[in-house]
């Protein structure tokens, strides 16, 4: 598994939960070790144990704890090259949305040897869409349903989302777009500045 992943558990755990929390949780996993480098690679077993450590110490759904991830990942500012990344999707949350497919090629771009599950939006109206995602990692569609409420917010969007389980490594999200413009979106602007 890409350090990546593992490292963006562990500063969502510490920022949200302490340090010695954390520690707690990589001894309950049953690692040797506290601090993940994020570009190297780990075994892959490391983020499933991690995951369902978490859960036992802390009395917390898998699903719950990964939502609040995949919030995390966009809303908190120790992570801004998420949120750019996503941000350069589109200029409404409905561009971010037709743009979900891609998503793994372009994080590719940023990150070589990151390879995020694939995922596939379909529309079932105007308003209505299902997005699949398929992967073998715990919580992996319930990290994309915390990512799409905080992109929704982030836009400005009022959208109603809900994860809908899976089956065979498959989740599902469904996305019903109340309204596009309904607050005023967070701030971004194309270029850095320096």
């Amino acid at each position: 598994m890409h350090g990546l992943v593992n490292r963006s558990i562990q500063h969502f755990v510490c920022d949200t939960y302490g340090f010695e929390i954390w520690e707690d949780i990589c001894a309950e996993a049953g690692l040797e070790f506290t601090e993940f480098e994020a570009m190297m690679r780990y075994d892959r077993q490391y983020t499933p144990d991690l995951v369902a450590a978490m859960s036992r110490l802390l009395g917390r759904t898998v699903a719950g704890m990964m939502e609040d991830l995949g919030t995390y990942l966009i809303m908190n500012p120790s992570f801004p090259a998420v949120r750019r990344l996503l941000r350069f999707s589109g200029v409404t949350f409905l561009d971010f949305l037709h743009s979900l497919d891609d998503l793994p090629d372009r994080v590719r771009l940023a990150v070589p040897d990151l390879v995020l599950p694939p995922m596939t939006l379909y529309a079932s109206a105007s308003d209505r869409f299902h997005l699949k995602c398929k992967s073998t990692l715990p919580g992996f569609g319930h990290v994309m349903l915390g990512v799409l409420r905080a992109m929704a917010d982030d836009y400005g969007a009022l959208a109603v989302l809900d994860h809908v389980g899976g089956a065979n490594d498959e989740e599902t999200i469904t996305i019903t777009l109340i309204e596009t413009d309904f607050a005023r979106g967070r701030e971004f602007e194309l270029g850095v500045g320096t």
